[in-house]
């Protein structure tokens, strides 16, 4: 049973990899291996919500993305958020590009009528790349450590666009970005 869908942002090849090193890192020391367990990849949520019409969102993903081009990303900072659920991430440098895809893509969805939850709107969306989640209480700062070891910044592209069912996590379609290439599984 689907707990609900994302439109998650992903990376180029080499990015990816700088990200799942974290993650296996993490995992070896016992710190978190949640997002591998739900067979995660490395991604940018862009929105989330627990219900959708999926063919509607499926137009709107393959129209947007052909109207982009691969967006330059720089994965600079370390974080946590104020919250129960003890997420690490890497948070994106928050360029002009990456600001001004987000709320293009949040205008396209709201434009065929589909509500946006207050996290993910322009105005208070806090971009990042998940490394940890339910990182217990205590291994927090060891974890922050393992994180600084990373040699920040790292940069590279988001490639592709595509919606996600979770938990765990199932890719339902993805469209590369500057091409009309469709890729569903």
């Amino acid at each position: 049973m689907s707990q609900g869908y994302a439109i998650e942002l992903y990376f180029d090849p080499a990015l990816e990899n700088q990200v799942l090193k974290a993650w296996n890192v993490l995992a070896r020391r016992q710190i978190s291996s949640h997002l591998i367990e739900i067979e995660s990849r490395p991604h940018l949520t862009l929105f989330s919500t627990p219900f959708i019409d999926i063919a509607k969102l499926e137009n709107i993903l393959r129209n947007f993305a052909a109207k982009q081009e691969p967006l330059a990303l720089c994965l600079s900072s370390i974080g946590s958020f104020p919250n129960d659920n003890n997420v690490l991430f890497l948070g994106p440098t928050p360029s002009l590009s990456l600001l001004q895809f987000h709320s293009q893509l949040s205008d396209a969805i709201k434009k065929e009528g589909i509500e946006i939850g207050v996290e993910h709107r322009p105005d208070t969306w806090i971009p990042y790349c998940p490394v940890a989640e339910d990182v217990p209480k205590t291994r927090m700062v060891e974890a922050f450590t393992v994180l600084r070891d990373l040699k920040l910044p790292v940069s590279g592209y988001a490639m592709e666009i595509s919606l996600v069912e979770y938990p765990p996590v199932r890719e339902l379609f993805s469209f590369t970005l500057g091409t009309h290439y469709i890729s569903e599984i």
